[in-house]
């Protein structure tokens, strides 16, 4: 098969397309042949070196794919061969084939093309288990979401709207602003001229937002929760701004904040396959019935993935960047 390795640390020149050998699927597995794979912030990471991949998975980039199940491992029952599918990856998407534990595959949700579906898995996993898990997001309550042009911001923005709360996002420019207000969004606030702490207050009477998805840290911790309501949740996921930051314990204690946070590759499969069923039943209606839609910024070929990454890291992209196989 083809596939996209890095060559070494770097660059998005480091990938390249090469041959491997197909693999194939253990017990609890299936092979499913790729049509299409999600590019995420994390394939970056690896690249240069800095997120390598968890023990035991391919050294081969992407986390998320969509296409047709190949071959079925010893123990599965619930996928066969031919059967559309879109499935959570610790690694190996970058390719014409891919193995996948079977808990984290689920299927193609009706009405939606396999360039979507390859958009679902990290973003809405992300989503699903930071957002409405951990930050335990109600409907009629606020949420504010960070980078609300990224592919895990739109699906927060999407997906909080869809299930009935408030979602104010911020984004880099005025035009990104718009983008998430396309979204669904009711205010896009422009992270670089405007003040996200006193909008969020002024947007909700002045009681603050009830959760934040954040994944800029840094800077930003501190100003998140001023923003928050009492009892408000902040749910950090990543911390492109830096890792460190004050922290007002003080705030924490007398508003009873909730501070909390996570990440999705390192978790086990249980555990993953407990967010797919989570969402199998709560939010893959919503996508068949066409209340919620990953959205598509831009395809490439599986060859073209350094393409994918330039645009990827030139920020310039409105939800996700889907490899075409």
């Amino acid at each position: 098969m083809i596939a996209v390795e890095i060559a070494q640390p770097g660059g998005p020149e480091v990938l390249r397309a090469v041959e491997r050998p197909r693999p194939r699927p253990g017990p609890g597995e299936v092979l499913i042949r790729v049509e299409a794979a999600g590019v995420n912030r994390p394939d970056i990471l690896q690249r240069r070196g800095h997120y390598p991949p968890p023990p035991g998975a391919s050294d081969i980039p992407g986390l998320e794919v969509a296409g047709e199940v190949a071959e079925s491992g010893p123990g599965v029952s619930e996928w066969q061969a031919g059967q559309g599918v879109t499935a959570l990856l610790a690694g190996g998407g970058y390719a014409e084939y891919a193995v996948a534990p079977a808990p984290q595959c689920l299927p193609i949700p009706a009405g939606l093309s396999t360039t979507e579906a390859a958009a679902l898995p990290e973003a809405f996993f992300t989503v699903w288990t930071n957002v409405f898990e951990r930050g335990a997001l109600q409907a009629g309550q606020t949420l504010l979401v960070h980078g609300g042009t990224s592919g895990v911001g739109a699906t927060a923005i999407a997906l909080g709207s869809a299930l009935g709360a408030r979602v104010v996002a911020t984004a880099g420019s005025p035009e990104k602003c718009r983008a998430c207000e396309a979204l669904g969004a009711v205010r896009g606030i422009d992270r670089e001229r405007e003040d996200f702490v006193a909008l969020s207050r002024e947007l909700t009477g002045g009681r603050g937002v009830d959760v934040i998805l954040d994944m800029a840290g840094g800077d930003f911790f501190p100003r998140n929760l001023r923003a928050l309501a009492d009892d408000g949740r902040l749910v950090l996921i990543a911390y492109l701004r830096g890792a460190r930051s004050e922290i007002d314990l003080d705030a924490v204690l007398r508003r009873r904040l909730l501070v909390t946070g996570s990440t999705l590759r390192p978790r086990c499969v249980e555990e993953k396959g407990r967010i797919a069923r989570a969402l199998r039943e709560r939010v893959w209606p919503l996508l068949e019935a066409g209340q919620a839609r990953p959205r598509i910024d831009a395809t490439f070929p599986l060859a073209a993935a350094a393409d994918a990454h330039r645009r990827l890291e030139s920020g310039a992209h409105v939800g996700k960047i889907v490899l075409l196989a």
